[in-house]
């Protein structure tokens, strides 16, 4: 989540603390596809050789540990520049948006483009 006021993301947050984010190792620091410099090594847990996982998603109640803030406040991404694909590829107009917002009890967001 950028640091942009206009973007309700950065009030948010309920997608970090909401689902497993899985991506391919290449995407780590250092990987081939790694944006920016890369999701640091130490904010990944392994589960294949061909996935790895946020740290703190796979949790009963998943918490990025690249999350900073509070849940539907003022919130941010650490590693913004260096998400992984399923970060980059979220989006508000997502259904899975809705339902983690009120998963967290926060209202569903008005006038969204499809």
């Amino acid at each position: 989540m950028s640091s942009d006021n206009s973007n309700p993301c950065t009030a948010c947050g309920a997608c970090c603390a909401s689902f497993r984010v899985d991506f391919h190792p290449v995407e780590l620091a250092g990987g081939a596809f790694a944006w920016g410099e890369g999701v640091p090594l130490v904010m990944s847990v392994p589960v294949t050789a061909q996935i790895v996982r946020m740290r703190g998603t796979d949790a009963a109640v998943p918490l990025c540990e690249a999350l900073s803030g509070e849940i539907g406040c003022n919130v941010s991404c650490t590693i913004y520049d260096a998400r992984p694909s399923p970060c980059r590829e979220f989006d508000i107009s997502h259904d899975a948006c809705a339902r983690a917002r009120a998963r967290h009890n926060l209202p569903p967001l008005l006038n969204v483009p499809a």
